[in-house]
């Protein structure tokens, strides 16, 4: 064969005997099919006497890149906004013929490092980044518009406008790199509405250790009439300890989510939260990984889920 063609499936298929479907199955080591030792033996050893490679791979060696995107999403991220975020992302970079890589839980340098000397991708994306990051003010960073600024604000706007002005938030017992920049953001909203700045305790996945927490919480603030959960996770524990040491809710005390899980309108009282569709901030961040323009892309507004529990 001459040295400026390309190595195909046909051409390891001839050289092992056996069909093109076989020598796919084979060099993608599909689990669904029953293949014998001694077939793949030689399908593996004809690629490499013919020095094939896969497409991808030599599509990734002529533009120094492969069409694959990575994301990293950090444990404590997940949520209806990655999933929706991961959604507008994938599509949009379908449309564009690449594919998306998504990595969760925590990611060190090294393990960054072999994705990168494995696939080349051609772009490596870290969950939040256009959510949370640039100028406060950016329509695609942390913003006021469309960020977490704005949704921050949304929720505590809804239980200032249902009388609440002395607000705690309920944070969860485990890290998560949205923490501060949360309290950040509804302090200033706070500021902004002319209410005092909310108080923050941690709400443990205990039950019986979340309600000796709000207990004990509410022992040093009886003046706080509602909670604004960190997510709805956090809202939903926080919404059973209240029921569990015998406070009506929304009567005497409110609790409002956030990213509505889902799960806020199975619980008694349901759960009023924030609802946050973020589609079209995957398909900004995936035209940014491209170097696309994304003038025409407007995230849709934030909007409350009126349940029972406000």
């Amino acid at each position: 064969m001459g040295a400026s063609r390309r190595v195909t499936l046909k051409d390891v298929a001839a050289a092992s005997g056996v069909s093109r479907a076989t020598v796919s199955f084979v060099l993608n080591d599909d689990p669904g099919q029953t293949i014998s030792a001694a077939t793949r033996d030689r399908v593996q050893r004809a690629a490499r006497d013919l020095g094939y490679v896969p497409h991808g791979v030599a599509r990734a060696l002529r533009e120094g890149s492969s069409r694959v995107v990575v994301l990293n999403i950090d444990a404590g991220m997940e949520g209806n906004y990655s999933r929706s975020y991961v959604r507008g992302l994938d599509a949009e970079l379908a449309a564009h013929d690449h594919v998306l890589l998504v990595r969760h839980g925590h990611h060190t340098p090294q393990s960054t490092r072999r994705i990168l000397d494995a696939i080349a991708p051609r772009a490596v994306l870290h969950f939040g980044e256009t959510y949370l990051t640039g100028h406060e003010l950016d329509d695609h960073g942390g913003g006021w518009r469309a960020g977490l600024a704005a949704h921050s604000a949304l929720q505590l706007r809804h239980l200032v406008e249902h009388g609440h002005t002395r607000v705690a938030v309920a944070l969860p017992d485990t890290e998560s790199p949205l923490t501060a920049a949360r309290l950040k953001f509804t302090a200033h909203a706070a500021m902004n509405m002319d209410v005092p700045v909310p108080a923050s305790f941690t709400a443990p996945r205990d039950r019986a250790a979340c309600a000796e927490a709000v207990e004990e919480f509410l022992l040093g603030a009886p003046g706080v009439t509602a909670f604004a959960g960190f997510n709805d996770d956090v809202a939903l524990r926080v919404l059973v300890a209240l029921r569990d040491l015998g406070r009506r809710v929304p009567d005497e005390t409110a609790v409002i989510g956030f990213d509505d899980n889902g799960y806020g309108e199975y619980t008694s009282p349901t759960l009023t939260t924030v609802h946050v569709d973020a589609e079209v901030h995957g398909r900004i961040g995936a035209r940014l990984a491209l170097g696309l323009e994304t003038g025409g892309l407007r995230p849709p507004p934030a909007r409350v889920v009126v349940r029972h529990s406000v």
